[in-house]
Parts: structure tokens; sequence; C-alpha cells
């Protein structure tokens, strides 16, 4: 059906039209999309159009374009948080009415490197936990995660415990609480460790939250890479005006 004209520049009249077809079904999660010869006949625009609207589809993650094969619907992302409080990962998926769980890949013991002790302002000797994870959503691996602790800060007994939880452990003792957290978001793409994983496509993107976990004192106390699936999370920030 072709465009019918507005005030508006006719790029974001596509981009409107394409969104509306999406979410009626006209064209389903994971379909592909028609040619851009036929997308650009049967809505009345030109090429150069379309290819403006498909362009800012791809950039709000509505659409991915393969080099090569054509362009195709992105599913919707199952779990959707705000960033701005601290919520644990199980409670994301908890709270869509899924299953969570963790299955454990590693634990291991070093000692600090000179980005650790810079990060932790910790003694050259220090030994620095490194756990590895990955929590999963109705059996389904979702989130790789990798956590990293000064073994000082855990309990002595984290390694023999049943599903232990890092934050419990940390504040086990009442010399340390997790008061705040500075985050930073990085998409990659394909991931030749975590990818496999998760089950991911060769094409299929991750979105790295890396996050300094910070105490009382405004010490860092625990260092946390998490590689979400980009098809199953998005985050968001409220920003308000000052």
């Amino acid at each position: 059906m072709a465009i019918k004209s507005d005030h508006r520049h006719l790029y974001l009249q596509v981009i409107d039209h394409l969104k509306t077809d999406i979410e009626n079904g006209v064209f389903k999660e994971n379909e592909k999309l028609p040619s851009e010869f036929e997308l650009s006949k049967s809505l009345g625009v030109s090429r150069a159009t379309l290819r403006e609207a498909l362009r800012l589809l791809e950039e709000e993650n509505i659409i991915v374009r393969r080099h090569g094969v054509g362009t195709f619907v992105n599913p919707k992302p199952v779990f959707t948080s705000g960033i701005e409080q601290l919520s644990s990962i199980s409670s994301m998926i908890e709270e869509v009415g899924m299953e969570p769980g963790t299955t454990y890949i590693s634990s291991t013991a070093s000692i600090s490197t000179e980005e650790d002790i810079k990060r932790f302002q910790c003694d050259e000797d220090e030994s620095i936990m490194t756990i590895k994870r990955v929590r999963t959503a109705d059996g389904e691996p979702v989130v790789y995660c990798v956590d990293q602790v000064p073994s000082s800060y855990l309990s002595a007994d984290f390694l023999t415990m049943e599903n232990p939880s890092i934050f419990q452990s940390l504040e086990q003792s009442g010399d340390i609480h997790v008061s705040y957290a500075v985050t930073y978001i990085d998409p990659i793409g394909y991931h030749n460790e975590v990818s496999p994983i998760l089950n991911c496509k060769a094409d299929q993107a991750l979105l790295v939250l890396k996050q300094f976990h910070y105490d009382d004192n405004d010490r860092v106390v625990l260092y946390s890479r998490n590689y979400f699936r980009a098809d199953k999370f998005s985050f968001h920030v409220v920003r308000k005006r000052v």
C-alpha cells in the first residue's frame, strides 16, 4: 500500500508504515522483508527514501540488514529494564514469568595483574577470584557473566557453597555493603567464547554491561562483565531535565 503523504518527511512516514506493518504481523519476527525494489514500488517512494528509513530502523534495532542476504525483522526483546537501579538478572527474568537458572562454568583464583591493582587498589600479591557463569531463562542461556573480586572480600566457604550469591558473600562479614555501580554499555558482534555458549548466530549482536560496583567507602569491590543476547534484552535510562 502506497504512503499517504502528510506534512512530515517522507522517510519518517515510511518508518511509521513499516513499524505498523511489523506490529500488525504483516512482517513477522525473523522474516525477510521484500527487496528494496519491491518495497519502494509498493510504498510509492524512491529507493533513496526507503534506504534512509531502513537505516534508521536498523539503528533502532527493529530490523537487521545482512549483507548479500537481505533485511530481516528483529524479534522484540523478551526482557527490558532501566539501569538506574541495581536489579539482579534473576529478577528481570522472573518479571516476565520465566524461571531463572545458573550454570557455573569456573571459579579460579590468580595473582592480581596491573589492571586489577589499579581497579581494586589492592596489593601486588592480592588474589583475585574470577567467576564465570551462564544465566538461563526457562533453561535457555541468555547471559554470560564474568565477575572479578578480590578473594579476601569473599567468605571463606564461597567455593563450597551451592549456588552462592556474590553480593551476599561480599556483605556477609558486615564490612562491605554494595552501594552503587557505574555501568558502561558496549554493543559487540560475534564473540568466539561467549556467542557459541549463548547459541548466537554468526551475525547476532551482544550487549556487554561492564559494571564497577562500589561500597559505601567508594571502593571498587566487584567488577562484572555481563554479555546479554541483544535479541533477548534491551536497556533504557530515564533522563530528567535539569
